[in-house]
């Protein structure tokens, strides 16, 4: 699951197309069905994607991995986030999040 690069260029491509991913797509675009275990290896990588994109300057794509449910990001990706203190659900999460994704999809339409 540690498989960076592969994970980061679905991310781009999703930035490109401007959608958001469920957690189940990303499993299954890599070959593997969605089980709690896959799911935490994959949140995993996501950290390490949002750190390299960091370094070079381009919005986190994390943000565009979500529940199926909900739309939202899981509970690991609100955890310790300084540029949102509310609700990880409801109205207020859903503008946090359109708003994060609306600056990945601007950044890698662009590119």
């Amino acid at each position: 699951m540690h498989d960076v690069a592969r994970i980061k260029a679905i991310l781009e491509q999703c930035g490109r197309d401007g959608r958001a991913i469920s957690y189940s797509e990303l499993l299954l675009n890599l070959g593997f069905r969605f089980t709690r275990p896959k799911m935490r290896a994959v949140c995993k990588t996501l950290d390490k994607i949002d750190q390299i994109t960091a370094e070079e300057g381009a919005p986190a794509l994390a943000v565009l991995v979500v529940r199926e449910g909900d739309g939202l990001p899981g509970q690991g990706w609100w955890t310790g986030r300084t540029d949102y203190q509310g609700e990880w659900t409801g109205p207020q999460a859903h503008a946090h999040i359109r708003k994060l994704q609306g600056d990945v999809f601007a950044y890698w339409q662009d590119q």
